[in-house]
């Protein structure tokens, strides 16, 4: 495969895409790119790299026009994307795993830069994006139907039926700054596998790894009619939410955003992620020397900002003192400061802004009564991993999500009493519960209202392949290829009359 690090005289333009912004700085601003073609706008937004505070890069907006733009060449190129054969589609994604992994380290570097994320961090992000396309190329091929007999009563004497499943139409995908790279190839790779163009609108916080991403795909050899990846403002973007060209709207994000976006859609079928404040219990009867660790290891990678981060841990009584200590040891090796650093843990959120709200809820916590047993203070846009012990489920800072590195520690006496609290959330992503008794496990899976249950396991464990999605506030539909497939197509039949 030809190297796509540098560029020269000939090249295919869309193999070349070196940010050097990564080294020396980039002075013009990044276009978007609409219907495969590469457009500037006098709207611009900068990129500022959380650690530094400083603008890292500028990148073009795209207006109500690009946007419907966009959607009438996502129409207009569905009946190419739709009758591609299948080893088409999987040759594309096979070729677009491999470009992301040839391009690992300038996706690395980008993910660093736009959102702050730590090194080792971004390198799995990168990996996970490479399997998530791999993933969609198998489940391409898994898009099967069936043969229908349909004389069971007479008036079906004669006839046969063949169902298979077919695109919706054009996908609409909206992605949040969280996890840039990968939850765009959640919506991106399914799309590809079922045949469909799509319109990506990447956070306007960290859209340069989506833009890197779209000449990747181009490159790949998809219809380039097919491929728009568009920054646009929030309010800009509410203009295409009710566009009936698209067949299906696939949104990560706030649940008032998402809900509101699933109001005014229209007939289009439509997916929402919208986050949780997962909880964990820890039985007594669990091993807390690993309960503890993976504790560690949910309520602080990415900064918390993640929608399964572990927020809420529930402790049983008797072992909450040993749990707490523990816990508290393992959020003391944890390195914070420069996401750059290999050896950082915990590196800035997404702005200073975001520390500052995530701080005023520590606050407001400990004035309630909580008790601050690490962390706590930020300094810019770092905030240090905190635990706040003995927290009243019923706090303000217990019920909605935080998007932040800070877990919430709670006694309980019974698993009732622990169910009834993972109940009380108005979320339902996923929830982790740590015990040997397959009694209490059992109970928990029947009572507890989440999409995913994880034994001795905490709620942030995802691989790319498993269904993922919640109930009740935290969105309805499921990502991970296949299901997206599912989400992403619907059933159509031919019937025959074989007279």
């Amino acid at each position: 495969m030809q190297s796509i690090s540098s560029g020269g005289p000939g090249r295919n333009p869309d193999l070349f895409y070196s940010l050097t912004i990564l080294s020396s700085g980039m002075d013009d601003p990044q276009p978007f790119c609409l219907g495969g073609r590469w457009k500037s706008s006098p709207d611009t937004s900068p990129v500022i790299n959380p650690y530094t505070g400083k603008t890292f890069a500028t990148v073009c907006l795209g207006s109500q026009s690009d946007l419907l733009a966009a959607a009438a060449t996502a129409a207009g190129s569905f009946q190419e994307t739709r009758t591609l054969p299948l080893y088409a589609r999987k040759k594309i994604l096979h070729t677009i795993a491999a470009l992301i992994e040839e391009r690992r380290e300038e996706l690395v570097s980008t993910l660093i830069h736009e959102g702050g994320k730590v090194r080792k961090v971004a390198d799995g992000e990168v990996s996970r994006a490479i399997e998530t396309i791999m993933i969609s190329a198998e489940e391409a091929g898994q898009i099967t139907g069936k043969i229908l007999s349909l004389d069971r009563t007479p008036g079906g004497k004669g006839h046969t039926g063949y169902l298979t499943r077919v695109p919706l139409g054009p996908i609409l995908a909206i992605t949040p700054f969280n996890y840039p790279l990968n939850l765009a190839c959640h919506k991106i790779g399914p799309a590809i596998a079922v045949g469909a163009p799509f319109l990506l609108k990447p956070a306007t916080a960290t859209p340069l790894s989506s833009l890197i991403l779209a000449r990747i795909i181009l490159a790949a050899g998809y219809p380039k009619e097919a491929v728009s990846v568009v920054p646009a403002p929030g309010k800009v973007a509410d203009s295409i939410i009710s566009d009936e060209r698209f067949g299906y709207l696939s949104f990560t994000g706030s649940p008032d955003v998402g809900w509101d976006i699933k109001n005014r859609a229209g007939r289009k079928k439509v997916g929402l992620e919208l986050g949780g404040n997962a909880a964990v219990i820890i039985c007594s009867d669990s091993d807390p020397d690993y309960a503890a660790s993976r504790i560690v290891a949910g309520g602080f990678v990415n900064a918390g900002q993640n929608c399964v981060s572990v927020q809420r841990v529930l402790i049983e009584s008797p072992v909450y003192a040993e749990i707490e200590e523990k816990i508290l040891s393992g959020v003391r090796e944890l390195k914070v400061g420069d996401p750059a650093d290999p050896d950082t843990d915990v590196g800035p959120m997404i702005s200073a802004d975001a520390a500052t709200i995530a701080e005023e809820s520590i606050r407001s916590a400990l004035l309630r009564g909580a008790r601050l047993s690490a962390g706590g203070e930020r300094s810019g846009a770092l905030l240090p991993p905190t635990v706040l012990s003995d927290v009243d489920p019923t706090f303000e800072i217990s019920c909605r999500e935080l998007f932040a590195p800070i877990i919430l520690l709670t006694s309980f006496e019974t698993v009732d009493e622990a169910i009834r609290i993972v109940n009380s959330s108005t979320y339902g992503l996923q929830a982790g519960i740590f015990s040997d008794s397959l009694r209490t496990i059992r109970k928990a899976f029947n009572a507890i209202d989440v999409g995913s249950l994880l034994v001795n396991d905490i709620p942030t464990f995802r691989v790319d392949e498993m269904p993922y999605g919640g109930v009740k506030g935290s969105g309805i539909g499921r990502e991970g290829p296949k299901y997206a497939i599912r989400e992403m197509t619907v059933e159509k039949m031919l019937v025959m009359n074989e007279r």
